[in-house]
């Protein structure tokens, strides 16, 4: 018999042995300034978790049910997955901000047997019948993220069941990709890679039970009760987190003694800023984990400064594996930051000694064995491919995608193709050169977008900017699309020749970007809903194709 691999055990276990340290901190106001907090401890977590369970088996769910999660964060989002788990049913999670297209899309393939879901998410199920007709179990949760099944204080009872017996290889959860460059696949999760992904983490940034941690990626707080850390609900938009207002997740990060924080760099960016401009600091913090997109150089150095006890810390890694690899801010602010800012793309730092990475030849077809697989030497740029005990080894029901991103390898080993290029310096780092469908495939060879974008990023008037290509693959002429620090640059068709006048000067210090001489500039440019910080290049290529006016300019001419 073996012994449970149950993503949900380490919930029980530590309810167990500390059932009165605080689980979850949920806001509910504020009095006399301070944010006040509607407080359960890891007993109560646990009474919570149990009866959703005994809920949703009343109401017929059963193990192996695949269950659509359209929750709200915090208390309801926590109590129905983990009840999910116990029960051995798998959780379907799809961002809802993704689009309604793509979202209907993604539950018509995911085929949930169940839904639970707060009003708008039934009301949902009704109004777009098709996407959800392979539903038969509706089942309600309230709106509100505050709102229990148990009466305060309630302890689990010591008859409450275990959670069912699950192999490391049992399907745990059905987590989609954000789509950023391409559609959203559901990737497969066992329970064995949740139970890999605890423990990387843990082991790889040193996280201690007791820590305070304050996700502002809602899924990454579902790692929280597995690490023995109390989660605080942060006070934003999940579909819209960049519009969060960085006071409010300043003043909890201090109310709270906040330890630990996952978010994307723009979130951070905007977190930084506010602490720059009020003289701020966050002395409580230990680390930050900063990821969606690459990092900016600028961050790296201010966040050290806002954070003067804790390190900024950026895992590289997809929905698929993570982590693959990491590095933190001492090693990019002395150490590589410089080469970035020569094109020499983003260093993702050093490979996690669990995992295995090889940067082989591109190719755009299946590669069906390793050993078919040409693998590079250090220096040169190629895809990027790796194998551990967190990389999953499939999508839901997309044999297709699967032998495109999958590679069989050694001893039963499955081999996840990343989607990015990147390189191995000569002293083993890992650098990320951008997505491999994003390369501008010009007529003097390729260029990568972390190779170039950075070079003009620094410029004053720049909040960021994206690499696209014009015309046909092989051939294609390299362009720039502005995203600027204020939306009235836009306005003055002065200004907006200006700045392409400095920017062809950046191009031409450069030799792998003499050829960039024609910018777009847009007010904002269209990212992900998951970070708000992957940039999709291709609609914007899109956008220019279709005739948006660029400034060419060549102070050589």
């Amino acid at each position: 018999m073996f012994s449970s691999a149950n993503i949900a055990r380490h919930l029980a276990a530590y309810a167990a042995a500390h059932p009165a340290q605080a689980a979850l901190k949920i806001p509910r106001g504020r009095r006399s300034g301070r944010i006040e907090y509607l407080t359960l401890s890891y007993a109560e977590l646990a009474a919570e978790v149990a009866a959703q369970r005994a809920r949703l088996a009343a109401d017929g769910l059963r193990p192996g049910d695949r269950t659509l999660v359209m929750v709200r964060q915090g208390l309801p989002l926590l109590a129905v997955v983990f009840a999910l788990f116990e029960l051995g049913a798998v959780p379907v999670v799809i961002d809802p901000g993704m689009g309604r297209k793509s979202f209907l899309r993604c539950v018509a393939h995911s085929r949930p047997r169940a839904l639970v879901g707060i009003p708008a998410a039934r009301l949902a199920a009704r109004v777009f019948r098709a996407a959800f007709r392979s539903v038969e179990l509706r089942i309600a949760v309230s709106g509100s993220n505050t709102a229990r099944l148990t009466s305060p204080g309630a302890v689990r009872p010591a008859d409450a069941p275990s959670a069912l017996e699950c192999s490391p290889e049992d399907l745990a959860a059905i987590l989609f990709t954000s789509g950023s460059t391409g559609a959203p696949k559901g990737v497969c999760y066992t329970h064995g890679q949740f139970d890999a992904q605890v423990g990387l983490i843990r082991e790889t940034y040193g996280i201690e039970p007791g820590e305070v941690d304050l996700p502002l990626l809602p899924l990454f707080a579902l790692f929280a009760p597995a690490l023995g850390m109390t989660t605080i609900v942060p006070e934003l938009d999940p579909s819209r987190p960049a519009r969060a207002d960085p006071a409010k997740l300043v003043q909890a990060i201090l109310q709270e003694g906040v330890t630990t924080s996952f978010g994307s760099p723009t979130l951070w960016g905007n977190l930084a800023a506010h602490c720059q401009s009020t003289h701020q600091t966050l002395p409580s913090l230990r680390r930050v984990l900063c990821a969606g997109a690459p990092v900016p150089p600028w961050l790296w150095e201010t966040l050290s400064e806002v954070m003067p006890r804790g390190v900024l810390h950026s895992p590289y890694g997809a929905t698929e594996v993570l982590p693959v690899s990491t590095i933190s801010a001492a090693d990019v602010v002395h150490g590589t930051a410089l080469e970035t800012l020569r094109g020499g793309g983003v260093c993702v730092g050093r490979v996690l000694p669990q995992n295995l990475v090889k940067i082989i030849a591109p190719s755009d077809g299946p590669i069906a064995r390793l050993e078919e697989a040409r693998e590079l030497a250090a220096g040169e740029v190629g895809e990027i491919i790796v194998t551990g005990p967190s990389v999953t080894k499939n999508y839901d029901a997309l044999p297709e995608a699967d032998a495109l991103a999958k590679i069989a390898g050694a001893d039963g080993a499955v081999w996840h193709r990343m989607g990015d290029l990147g390189r191995f310096d000569s002293v083993g780092r890992l650098w990320f050169c951008g997505r491999k469908v994003e390369t501008v495939h010009t007529g003097r060879g390729p260029l990568y977008p972390a190779c170039v974008e950075p070079l003009f990023d620094i410029h004053n008037d720049v909040r960021r900017c994206a690499l696209i290509g014009l015309g046909p693959a092989g051939g294609q002429r390299p362009a720039l699309v502005i995203e600027p620090n204020g939306p009235e640059l836009i306005r003055a068709g002065s200004d907006c020749r200006r700045l392409a006048r400095e920017l062809r000067a950046i191009a031409l210090r450069h030799e792998h970007t003499t050829a960039i001489k024609v910018f777009y500039f847009r007010e904002a440019l269209p990212v992900d809903v998951r970070h708000n910080a992957k940039i999709h290049r291709l609609t914007l290529a899109r956008w220019a194709a279709e005739g948006a006016v660029g400034h060419e300019s060549d102070p050589k001419r």
